[in-house]
């Protein structure tokens, strides 16, 4: 909370004691669950049906308690009306300063530490996605696309928390790590986000998708491939090919225009454009990526209207999927591209060749 202090204050409930006050940790105030009633806290033998406590003056109480180290608060966004008159009310005197910016700021421009945990996670990404193509190949029409997500999954995970060391499962270690892959065939994939379960079974003549999330140490990003399976006969229809091949330059242009000193909106400008001038119009159905970090998604977007200036060590994901839900087909990818000084770079290194993407059962 305050400049000198060597562990941030929390407002926390009991159920969370331990894992809360073991970690990072320099103090703070605790109150029983939600709703807290004043005077009760069984885990203490206090069992009262006391008045509601309204937290957000429990914590206001609490930092006036503890002490301000000067007169201004910085805060992650702006108060409420009736928030900022508790807060005036309390702590008299105190400046609210919103340092919102500063903060999205530090999010969106990586470190070198938050880079490396990126990789690292890539690292057993591309692992999963090279097994889950293996399991496709190798049992084909055999399996649904829910299998080959399921066994992907299990599969790397056990290469990861071993890697991790978490057998004796032990708290604050290996937090925020983890892989999930899914993937989809068929009508599945002629939209951007199917409502309908993951559980088709793969046929031939069909697009299919791996996808998923990586993280270690809460970093990491999305990494998706699209496929292509070839008819009975060996051949790749002609209208999947085009979505294929379009989408897929879409992401090497991304990675290209992705340079410090461009625009947001300039990027998805030259992407959008290149699609309506190869026919894909009606096949377009949103930005080409967002802003890739912490919490996720996150600003800044590559899209038309956002005109943030790129910066180095900038991250985002890689979407300009294409989607026909008239044929039943369509192609989305993803991957984690960094923002450099001439171009961006790509995390992962999973192919993006028809050698990779284009499938014979």
């Amino acid at each position: 909370m305050n400049r000198d202090d060597a562990a941030p204050w929390y407002l926390y409930p009991g159920l969370d004691r331990d894992l809360v006050s073991s970690w990072w940790f320099g103090g703070g105030w605790r109150y029983f669950d939600f709703k807290h009633a004043e005077g009760s806290y069984p885990p203490e033998g206090k069992v009262v049906q006391g008045k509601t406590v309204d937290l957000f003056e429990m914590l206001l109480q609490g930092i006036k308690q503890r002490g301000v180290q000067g007169k201004k608060i910085g805060i992650d966004g702006k108060f409420y009306k009736d928030d900022m008159e508790k807060a005036k009310k309390i702590l008299r005197g105190i400046q609210w300063v919103d340092v919102s910016d500063t903060l999205l700021d530090m999010r969106e421009v990586k470190t070198a530490e938050e880079l490396a945990l990126t990789r690292r996670a890539y690292t057993y990404f591309d692992r999963a996605h090279a097994y889950a193509r293996d399991y496709i190949l190798t049992f084909g029409t055999d399996v649904t696309d829910y299998e080959v997500g399921a066994a992907a999954t299990f599969w790397i995970n056990n290469q990861l928390y071993s890697d991790l060391d978490l057998a004796n499962g032990a708290p604050h270690h290996g937090v925020g790590a983890g892989v999930e892959i899914a993937c989809r065939v068929g009508p599945l994939c002629a939209y951007p986000h199917p409502n309908q379960p993951l559980f088709n079974r793969i046929q031939r003549n069909m697009p299919l998708q791996v996808e998923g999330d990586a993280h270690v140490g809460g970093h990491g990003g999305e990494n998706y491939r699209a496929f292509i399976i070839a008819d009975n006969a060996g051949n790749f229809d002609p209208h999947m090919q085009k979505l294929w091949e379009v989408s897929q330059r879409s992401c090497d242009m991304q990675v290209e225009l992705q340079k410090e000193g461009s625009t947001c909106s300039s990027v998805a400008f030259e992407i959008l454009k290149y699609q309506v001038d190869q026919g894909m119009q009606d096949f377009i159905y949103h930005r080409p990526a967002h802003g890739e970090g912490s919490e996720g998604h996150q600003p800044p977007y590559l899209s038309l209207g956002d005109y943030t200036v790129l910066k180095r060590n900038m991250t985002f994901s890689e979407e300009p999927g294409l989607y026909d839900p008239k044929t039943l087909c369509g192609f989305n990818w993803s991957d984690c591209v960094v923002t450099g000084a001439k171009s961006g770079y790509r995390m992962s290194r999973v192919a993006y060749s028809k050698e990779w993407c284009w499938l014979k059962l």
